[in-house]
């Protein structure tokens, strides 16, 4: 009878605290490769560890459109808004 070996695959991404310590150079190497990483406390999820550039996506200020408009270095540039009277021209195909 063959003994199974623990498929780590189906868990790849989520690691016993213990674990966690012992191994942090791979669980940080994971989640700059694989993603983030999972750490638990008696079984339950309780912290991830992130790359740097997945925090920073996570924390960035989400701003809106308008306020990105307001807050912009060129907010009062007057812009020439007015349309051509042209009803049409001819473009060579």
């Amino acid at each position: 009878m063959k003994t199974s070996k623990i498929d780590r695959s189906s868990h790849d991404r989520e690691w016993q605290l213990q674990e966690a310590k012992n191994r942090l150079s791979q669980v940080v190497d994971q989640a700059l490769h694989d993603g983030p990483q999972t750490i638990t406390l008696r079984g339950k999820p309780s912290a991830v560890v992130v790359s740097f550039e997945e925090y920073r996506k996570l924390t960035m200020p989400r701003t809106g459109l308008s306020q990105f408009f307001r807050q912009s270095p060129l907010c009062e540039v007057e812009l020439d808004l007015n349309r051509s009277a042209d009803l049409s021209r001819e473009v060579e195909l």
